[in-house]
């Protein structure tokens, strides 16, 4: 059993930066690939990185490439997103997942997500 916890998000100017973590419980975070997500109002849940559980690969939506860097801590049950050059386009609210296969996108266990406006 995984426990998800994100937090970080809030109200940025459009160019800033922010950085979420998400925090994980339980013994075996380090055995889980990893994945960011956002979902916006009638749109669907959009992947916007993963990465697997060494750390050692990553993806990225081709709409933040460049842009946002997933990075993990496993000593500290702990993934992050960074996000620079934010865009208005970027507002949503954003989950961080969690599941034993880093191959696609079917996360098991999901956190309570958090907010991020960016404002124009």
């Amino acid at each position: 059993q995984v426990q998800l916890v994100e937090s970080g998000g809030g109200l940025v100017q459009a160019g800033g930066p922010l950085r979420l973590s998400c925090a994980a419980s339980g013994p075996t975070f380090s055995s889980y690939a990893m994945g960011w997500f956002r979902q916006v109002p009638v749109k669907e849940r959009e992947s916007v990185a993963a990465i697997s559980w060494s750390g050692g690969r990553t993806r990225y939506a081709s709409s933040v490439k460049g842009r946002f860097t997933i990075s993990r801590d496993n000593a500290k049950n702990t993934v992050y997103l960074q996000m620079n050059s934010l865009k208005p386009e970027d507002t949503a609210v954003y989950y961080c997942a969690a599941d034993i296969t880093y191959a696609n996108d079917n996360y098991y266990y999901w956190g309570q997500g958090t907010q991020v406006t960016v404002a124009s």
